[in-house]
């Protein structure tokens, strides 16, 4: 169809007002980016603005200077990797159980559920209940505690709610499991919000550092952004003993300072979730058309 003069005028305003939009918000971790590439008495100065005046890797180098950092990217890895896998398989078939209405537990377990949403013990219980179970100083700490969240078995539930009920009634007609119809009906038709969680979760899992601080103080348990956290409170407080690669990295030509070591430790530690969106963006909208005909 041909567009009228007027409605050209509202779809220039529409698309310069979403650009302004998109420079708002993309352009903070742009500009993170090249501080990161920049040499650091150089950002001192200012004014960068599209493109770093002076190419360097020493602001990463700093950061990968030590095995700390290799040995906690892995241990982040894989405790986002487990915690994303297992807690979404056993958030989904979780809330399937919930979402059947013959369930006779459905409104108590509900209930019970959707109370640890608003009641909490505190700190220092959920550290003697952690200690008891043996996870203090345990790799597994960073798994167990959150495989199921309430929040995520809600969502997932509510979806499963919006789904024909004709799909279920004609699969127990033929036969089929719960098992059966959960992994073959169900499971497919839920990828968009299993993958909404699954980034949720992922991201939960990848950005926290006080579990490690609290229950994991063990060097060997050490996560990414843990250590992320200790590198930049150190180069940032005056009075305290610089890490060894610090130290080292002011007696050579190049040098850090704490703008440019945070914008390298923001971008390692930033990088890794954005690949995953791309995987997980074509879940985000799903139409399903023709799974039965009402």
């Amino acid at each position: 169809m041909r567009k009228s003069f007027g409605d050209k005028i509202i779809d220039g305003i529409i698309v310069f007002f979403m650009a302004i939009i998109v420079i708002i918000m993309v352009y903070p971790l742009w500009n993170t980016l090249i501080t990161s590439f920049n040499e650091a008495r150089d950002s001192m100065k200012g004014s960068l603005y599209l493109w770093p005046r002076k190419w360097t890797l020493f602001n990463y180098q700093s950061v990968f200077k030590t095995d700390k950092i290799f040995k906690a990217f892995i241990v982040s890895v894989a405790r986002t990797l487990i915690t994303t896998i297992v807690g979404v398989f056993i958030s989904g078939l979780f809330a399937y159980v919930l979402s059947r209405k013959e369930f006779i537990f459905r409104k108590f377990l509900t209930t019970f559920m959707i109370m640890t949403m608003y009641i909490n013990a505190g700190l220092i219980p959920q550290y003697f209940l952690y200690r008891n179970l043996g996870l203090i100083n345990n790799f597994w700490v960073y798994v167990l505690p959150g495989l199921v969240g309430a929040f995520n078995v809600v969502v997932i539930r509510t979806y499963i709610n919006s789904l024909p009920a004709s799909l279920v009634e004609s699969a127990k007609i033929d036969g089929a499991s719960e098992l059966k119809i959960y992994f073959n009906i169900i499971f497919p038709l839920c990828m968009p919000v299993l993958a909404t969680v699954a980034l949720w979760v992922a991201v939960g899992s990848w950005n926290s550092w006080f579990d490690s601080f609290i229950f994991a103080p063990k060097q060997e348990l050490s996560t990414l952004q843990y250590e992320m956290m200790k590198i930049l409170s150190s180069s940032m407080q005056s009075g305290v003993k610089q890490p060894d690669y610090l130290a080292e990295s002011h007696t050579s030509r190049s040098t850090v300072t704490p703008n440019s070591l945070r914008a390298a430790m923001t971008m390692v530690a930033t990088v890794p979730i954005l690949v995953v969106y791309p995987f997980l963006q074509k879940y985000f909208v799903t139409v399903n058309i023709g799974s039965v005909k009402e």
